[in-house]
Order: structure tokens, then C-alpha cells, then sequence
């Protein structure tokens, strides 16, 4: 009965580290399985590893990595907000007073966002602009001109530009948006 206990408590020993419970794996994006004549092979799809050869680069992403931290739950936010001020404009019937509720509605997120947006880097504000348009699938310029026309746009355009910055540059998460489309990944799915 003794040799039993410690024989099962020494197997509980080397096993138990290895028990984990339904936790998700990393290192992949996602995994299929295939049957092939009665097997059945998994298809791991390996999300890729950036090997910097200068620390220069190695230091933008990780600069990169805290400008989303920061950045990412506002987008979230926008995106919320934006619902809700649909939901909002689709019950008014009148467009005078969906131009009135829109100039409130204004208002109230301005003075709501303007101390954080204040103490935002020109990154981070491209960033911001960035996830925005990833979490709504429209540009700023493109949500200015629909909430506030496309004078209104066209205005905010043009100061944007007199800073580096540009409201009509969309999320390209295949190309130019690569790097930064794994970071918000990995963000969504609290590895970072």
C-alpha cells in the first residue's frame, strides 16, 4: 500500500508542472487540423519572429509596443462611442436637429478626450489614427466628413497636414501595417 502511495505521489510529482489547464497556446496564430487517410495532421500556422541586427530597431518596436499599450484602449473607446452616436442620429429624423445633436454630441467628447489627446506624442496620435480606422474600417477624414461634412474635413485635413500628419492614411495590416497589426494581436490576446 506504501510502495502504491509514493509511486502515485512521485507520478503526481513529474506530471503535474506539465498539466495546464485550457490555456492558449503561444507562438501561432492559429491551428487546423487535416485527415489525411484516416490521420489526422495538425497545421500549425507560425506567426513570425523579428531578429533585429541593430538595436536601434529593436528599440522602435518596443517603443511601438508601449505606444499601443497606451494608444489601443482609446481606439476601443472611439470605436464604442461611434456606435453610439449612430444609434443616436439613426432615432432623429430631422436633419437640423441631427446637426444639433451633432455639435453637442461634439461637445461632450471634446471635453472628454481633449487632456488625454493633449498629452499625446505626434506617434502616438498616428497610432491613434491607425487603430481607429482598424476598430471602424473608416479613416478620420472619413468619419469627420460624415459627422461634420466635408468642409469640416477638408479643414482638419489640412491642419493635419501642417503637422506630418495624415487623417485619409488607412490600415494596411497585410503590408505597411504588418509589425504593428501583430503587436495589437498579441495585445488583444494579453501577451504583452
Amino acid at each position: 500500500m506504501k510502495a502504491r502511495f509514493v509511486i502515485l505521489l512521485l507520478l503526481l510529482l513529474f506530471v503535474a508542472p506539465e498539466i495546464k489547464a485550457q490555456r492558449r497556446s503561444r507562438g501561432f496564430w492559429h491551428q487546423e487540423w487535416t485527415i489525411d487517410k484516416g490521420d489526422t495532421i495538425p497545421l500549425v500556422h507560425i506567426l513570425p519572429v523579428y531578429k533585429y541586427s541593430r538595436r536601434l530597431d529593436m528599440r522602435r518596436h518596443q517603443r511601438l509596443i508601449r505606444i499601443v499599450r497606451k494608444v489601443y484602449p482609446l481606439a476601443k473607446q472611439v470605436r464604442a462611442e461611434m456606435d453610439e452616436i449612430e444609434r443616436k442620429l439613426l432615432t432623429v429624423k430631422d436633419p437640423k436637429e441631427q446637426q444639433r445633436l451633432t455639435k453637442e454630441l461634439q461637445k461632450q467628447l471634446v471635453k472628454q478626450y481633449k487632456p488625454v489627446i493633449l498629452k499625446m506624442t505626434f506617434s502616438e496620435g498616428r497610432v491613434l489614427l491607425k487603430l481607429i480606422d482598424r476598430e471602424t474600417s473608416f479613416t478620420a477624414f472619413q468619419i469627420i466628413k460624415d459627422f461634420r461634412g466635408g468642409f469640416v474635413a477638408g479643414f482638419w485635413q489640412m491642419f493635419a497636414k501642417l503637422f506630418g500628419n495624415d487623417l485619409k492614411l488607412d490600415y494596411q495590416p497585410q503590408t505597411r501595417d504588418k509589425m504593428l497589426e501583430q503587436i495589437v494581436v498579441y495585445y488583444e490576446m494579453g501577451w504583452l
